[in-house]
């Protein structure tokens, strides 16, 4: 007989143990036997909460949904590619890439045949009916969330570890892995019909699909292995789309803020996607603003767009003026010597802050008081009101149909502008309206027309001759004669580093092309009067 007392307390120390360990057990089998529950670790970052779980690829290919489908922006949501529709209205709200449908099979493809495959978690967005519901009980009479749209039920007494809830009404967005998204549902369709399609970009039919015989026959794929993939589990962060305390509009600038620094992370955003999301970055902020209410930018009913919010470049037959991008650039070259502080550290990765509400105000006005005047240039008022479109305005003579060579409807000439603006108004302190005095009478002139001609002052600064296509390299010379042109240069120096410029690249071989059009040594080639 052991009379051990030592003994016999660790026998029910253990015993204890074994015991809290059945019921902890028996406890999470009760909770995590339904579907509407997932265990999480509840986690802190920056000030926002987040929830760090796991569920089945079947799981996530079923619930989780792409982020065009937030409510926020049903209005503009294509249905067929999952995209939205990005105009004028949607701008403001916009929240995710395009998706690339070409993408799909080749995830799918790379779950299926590659037995070593990892997706990295995702970050998606919870939300809850009452949220898109504005006199709902959970918002205060000031607008605020009294509570979270993430409903988490703690199981330890710190609230670290505990249930949250995803019950059927609970909606769930991608907001980032959203081709991972793709990727598994593409997955999930190769188990349930035995083939996937290919799709192009805006997910139409390409012709060819997959099929899982294909899989078998060239990487030899297991049956069994494939049907026990849909129980894979895939780790996923969860964020509330709203927070106790927080308004509607301060809940959208959040998500939208988390999903542009994700992908700021990870692949990089194209300049025109950043653009339209960038919630930090004041110089987009302002552009965006200013391109949905000028009256020189904003959609009008019965006129063509007048900026593609996406690409880069303006097509030849294009009838927009400009792009988001470069009134991006525009304003932050106008607008970088008022407010230096909105430009990022120069360190690879770091991002700016966004201003304050005041600042964004005043930039904004800035801005828009930049495009008053512009309007008023003879070349824009003819796009007003003579019945030109920029199309007329934009092409070469060489072109067909031939059109008028003008600088201002391209955006490397409206970039060069802008720039010369902020140096003329802010470093300068010349006004605006007096800028304008000057320029309104040199458009009228044709100055900033037929760029292509030898006599342009723009020949070979902003038009290739050799390519017969626009300089891009030449703009910032280009920016500097015109701030020369208004009689913002006023050292020596600096006006002879001009004329040499001007002259090298006007120069072919060992001859320059003066401004009457004839060949001259490039030592002759001075620079324009100034404009009175």
């Amino acid at each position: 007989m052991n009379n051990n007392p030592a003994s016999d307390l660790a026998s029910q120390i253990l015993e204890r143990e074994n015991q809290e360990k059945q019921a902890i057990a028996l406890l999470l089998d009760r909770y995590l036997g339904r579907n509407d529950q997932i265990l999480v670790q509840k986690i802190e970052m920056g000030g926002s909460e987040a929830y760090i779980g796991s569920v089945t690829l079947e799981w996530f290919a079923s619930r989780v949904r792409f982020a065009s489908r937030l409510p926020l922006l049903r209005q503009k949501f294509d249905t067929h590619t999952e995209n939205v529709e990005i105009d004028a209205e949607s701008i403001e709200e916009i929240q995710q890439r395009p998706l690339d449908w070409t993408r799909q099979a080749s995830l799918a493809q790379y779950l299926a045949a590659r037995k070593h495959h990892k997706f990295p978690p995702v970050l998606v967005v919870i939300n809850q009916p009452w949220v898109d519901i504005p006199h709902a009980n959970e918002w205060n009479n000031q607008g605020r969330a009294i509570k979270s749209a993430a409903n988490f039920m703690p199981l330890d007494k710190d609230n670290k570890v505990g249930l949250l809830d995803v019950s059927p009404d609970v909606t769930i967005f991608a907001l980032d892995g959203q081709h991972r998204l793709m990727g598994v549902q593409g997955l999930m369709e190769l188990l349930q019909t035995g083939k996937l399609p290919r799709y192009k970009k805006d997910k139409k039919p390409s012709g060819s699909v997959i099929t899982i015989e294909d899989l078998r026959e060239q990487y030899q794929v297991d049956p069994v292995y494939l049907q026990n993939l849909a129980k894979e589990k895939i780790g996923i962060e969860f964020i509330s789309a709203v927070i106790p305390g927080e308004s509607y509009e301060e809940a959208r600038r959040r998500v939208r803020s988390i999903f542009v620094h994700v992908n700021l992370m990870a692949v990089p955003l194209t300049k025109g996607q950043l653009a339209q999301l960038d919630e930090n970055d004041g110089f987009s902020i302002v552009a965006r603003k200013v391109a949905v209410t000028h009256p020189l930018l904003k959609d009008i009913k019965g006129r063509n767009p007048r900026v593609n919010w996406d690409s880069a470049t303006v097509a030849a037959k294009a009838t927009v003026l400009t792009t988001l991008q470069a009134l991006k650039e525009m304003s932050e070259r106008y607008l970088q010597h008022k407010f230096p502080h909105w430009k990022p550290l120069e360190k690879k990765g770091l991002i700016p802050l966004r201003p304050e509400d005041e600042e964004l105000e005043a930039g904004i006005e800035s801005f828009k008081a930049v495009f008053d005047n512009l309007a008023n240039l003879l070349s824009f008022e003819r796009l007003e009101y003579g019945g030109t479109e920029t199309t007329d305005l934009r092409r070469f003579s060489f072109e067909k149909p031939a059109g008028e060579g003008n600088l201002l409807f391209r955006p490397v000439g409206q970039i060069a502008l802008f720039q010369a603006l902020g140096i003329l108004v802010f470093k300068k302190g010349f006004s605006l309206e007096s800028v304008f005095e000057k320029l309104q009478k040199y458009d009228a002139d044709g100055g900033f027309s037929n760029m292509e001609s030898p006599q342009s002052l723009w020949y070979g600064i902003l038009f290739d001759a050799n390519k017969k296509r626009v300089l891009v390299s030449g703009r910032d010379l280009a920016a500097k004669l015109i701030v020369y042109l208004v009689g913002g240069v006023e050292d020596d120096m600096e006006r002879a580093e001009i004329r040499r410029a001007v002259a090298e690249a006007r120069t072919v071989e060992d001859r320059a092309i003066g401004f009457n059009g004839k060949f001259v040594e490039p030592r002759k080639v001075g620079l324009p009067v100034l404009l009175s």
